[in-house]
């Protein structure tokens, strides 16, 4: 059982190859993100590769049935992984130019280059992100792309940039011109394509049809929110006609364009807004995160449905990537361990057995989820309650992301569990 928004929300990335103008194109639900092509007189351009080397196949084999030209350059819009991973595919063992931005995979050095790193945290929490090993009914969407699809070859088929571009530059793809353009939101490394002759724009992962990813649960370094609000001001300055994302459909039409872009600021901005509002008042983080909403004049637009972003996350992380973790309240200066914070409400509840009540007849999962967190601590044996929580959970949830994470805890718990039998 999934949320049937989230459901619908799939249309976004049926697998198709679309046209946006005479030789442009762009493959969509092929992998978790898109890869265009761009024909100019006697050569190809791809601009993104996807996540795998088998996506990448499949795609290459789409376009060459549209043009038998040789691809004769490669453009990353940013650094994440699913953009990157294809890249020896559409080589094809040539040597050709790899542009990209001249900070490239920048937004990874908050992990990559720290020694030690929290590695094996990254690893487990991308893998919950987005619901690898779960079977392809639970892992019903990634929130940006499909949940089904090809993962041989994932991570394998990167090639590192041979050009970097720093801010700004106008190129020639073979008889189309292009300006890349330095645009940081997503990542901090974004380049997008802009075809002025066309009005095309291939802005990367600056938007896509989903409340954006302010913050990726899986672990990422603060992305910076204005940054991202003006990257996209700057793209409704180009009044583009056609934008083609690196996730989810393209947008047809200059007024269209215009409006998912300009209430996606707005929506970014409203986060940054309340939250600082909030901050300033002296409001804890989780009041912060627990009140906030889209303003009226943007509650009906569904490219901002939490579908891979949420507000709640964001706001936490505007307010930790801005101040840091501590909220002004001198109480959080301190701290017990979740045993000994354990060991005290149950001694509120009259006990262990109090606590067991209390799951055994709340209404409220959140809470139940939170006393099953108090019991484990205190070593008795919740877990099989908490991953059925979890699983409940998952059923109502629209963002894609918490769901695979509830669905994975829940599988990595009810192992355990197994495990613990068979020993």
């Amino acid at each position: 059982m999934a949320n049937p928004d989230l459901l619908a929300h799939r249309a976004q990335f049926e697998k198709s190859i679309t046209r946006l103008s005479d030789g442009i194109y762009t493959a969509v639900g092929y992998a978790a993100s898109n890869v265009h092509m761009i024909e100019g007189d006697s050569s190809i351009t791809i601009i993104d590769t996807s996540e795998s080397t088998k996506a990448a196949e499949n795609i290459l084999a789409e376009f060459q049935k549209l043009s038998d030209k040789p691809i004769a350059r490669i453009i990353y819009t940013h650094s994440h992984r699913d953009h990157i991973s294809g890249a020896t595919v559409f080589a094809q063992g040539k040597d050709i130019p790899i542009l990209a931005h001249y900070g490239f995979k920048s937004d990874l050095v908050a992990v990559s280059d720290i020694i030690p790193a929290p590695n094996m945290a990254l690893g487990r929490r991308t893998q919950a992100q987005f619901g690898i090993g779960l079977s392809g009914d639970e892992r019903v969407s990634l929130g940006c792309g499909p949940g089904d699809r090809p993962m041989q070859g994932l991570g394998a088929g990167f090639l590192p940039p041979t050009q970097f571009i720093e801010a700004e530059r106008d190129i020639d793809l073979d008889g189309v011109l292009a300006r890349l353009i330095f645009a940081p939101g997503e990542t901090a490394d974004h380049l997008m394509v802009w075809l002025p002759e066309q009005r095309i724009l291939f802005p990367g992962d600056n938007w896509y049809y989903s409340f954006p990813n302010l913050y990726a649960i899986r672990g990422t370094a603060y992305r910076d929110f204005i940054a991202w609000a003006n990257s996209l001001d700057l793209i409704a300055g180009l009044e583009a006609e056609v934008m083609a994302p690196g996730h989810t459909n393209p947008v047809f039409g200059a007024e269209q364009v215009q409006e998912v872009v300009t209430t996606t600021r707005d929506a970014i901005m409203h986060v940054v807004s309340h939250t600082a509002a909030g901050m300033n008042a002296g409001q804890s983080m989780d009041d912060i995160a627990a009140t906030i909403s889209l303003p009226e004049h943007l509650v009906d637009k569904p490219w901002l449905g939490e579908f891979y972003g949420k507000l709640s996350w964001s706001a936490r992380a505007y307010a930790v990537g801005t101040l840091g973790w501590y909220d002004g309240n001198p109480t959080h200066l301190g701290g017990l361990s979740s045993r000994s914070r354990a060991e005290k409400i149950a001694a509120l509840a009259g006990g262990i057995e109090g606590l067991w009540d209390v799951l055994k007849n709340d209404d409220d999962p959140q809470w139940k989820l939170e006393i099953c967190d108090h019991l484990i601590a205190l070593d008795q044996p919740a877990e099989a309650q908490k991953a059925e929580l979890l699983t409940t959970l998952s059923e109502t949830e629209i963002n894609a992301t918490a769901r695979n994470t509830y669905l994975w805890e829940a599988k990595q718990l009810l192992s355990r569990i197994s495990e613990g039998s068979e020993t």
